[in-house]
């Protein structure tokens, strides 16, 4: 019987991480590299990839980077050939590259909602199709792990944000999760979802300068909002075989939001 720290540890094995350069993807990224996961990251700028590949390699993880664009087919079958090239195959996928846009409904322009559509569950689709095909079926071995959000879980509160292909996307993403967890278990995969409360990053940086912290926090159980650790362990659980039989599961990381 292995242990507590063999079940978490990801010696050996390989991961790629969408929107990896920044924020949330960074983070997750620094867990399973501090557990051992060899790391590709992928996002569509260069420098900022560069500049994450530096930091997890001051902390001691092998990575790599790739830069694609999760909105373009062709950048995004190029990415899954590359990676498994790089890596050999994967065994962690984390789909955690995003895009939002704020507009009344009744206005939201049609170029957004594509915008929104196309990297947040169509891009996301193409990209795991693709590596489960090509690496995890075959193998009969994968982690997916996609990223959702408290966003895809119901509305926004009048007076807040007007997201709605964000939300949509994100609610697609839910059962995404959960249909492809009923299709692809018997090969051995397990599919689950991160659904974040308010972190501070580049795409709630807007939101949270209009609205303060302090306000957004008001509503939450723990009165703040998550920090650049709060994934970490959920993702490591998800990713690990301390979750091997966990599978079309999302769990809300928001400071108790979602529950009140």
């Amino acid at each position: 019987m292995r242990t507590i720290q063999q079940l978490f540890d990801l010696t050996g094995k390989t991961a790629l991480v969408t929107g990896g350069s920044r924020g949330l993807g960074l983070q997750i990224a620094e867990a399973l590299g501090e557990q051992g996961a060899r790391i590709v990251l992928s996002a569509r700028k260069a420098d900022e990839l560069q500049s994450a590949q530096i930091h997890l390699q001051a902390r001691g993880i092998t990575v790599d980077w790739i830069a694609a664009d999760g909105s373009r087919e062709a950048d995004i079958a190029d990415l899954a050939d590359k990676a498994l090239d790089r890596l050999g195959h994967v065994d962690i996928l984390v789909n955690n590259a995003g895009a939002t846009w704020g507009a009344p409904a009744e206005d939201y322009p049609t170029d957004a909602w594509d915008k929104v559509m196309n990297l947040n569950i169509r891009g996301l689709f193409l990209l795991t199709q693709r590596i489960g095909k090509l690496s995890m079926i075959p193998r009969r071995y994968g982690r997916v792990v996609n990223v959702a959000s408290i966003a895809g879980l119901s509305g926004n509160p009048p007076g807040t944000m007007k997201t709605i292909a964000y939300n949509t996307s994100k609610g697609a993403v839910i059962n995404f999760t959960r249909t492809l967890a009923g299709e692809w278990g018997e090969h051995n995969i397990t599919v689950n979802a991160l659904a974040p409360g308010f972190f501070p990053s580049k795409m709630t940086q807007g939101s949270i300068a209009r609205l303060g912290a302090e306000a957004m926090s008001a509503g939450v159980p723990l009165r703040r909002l998550g920090d650049d650790e709060d994934l970490k362990g959920a993702a490591l659980l998800f990713a690990s075989e301390a979750g091997k039989h966990i599978t079309g599961q999302v769990l809300a990381i928001d400071g108790g939001a979602s529950a009140v």
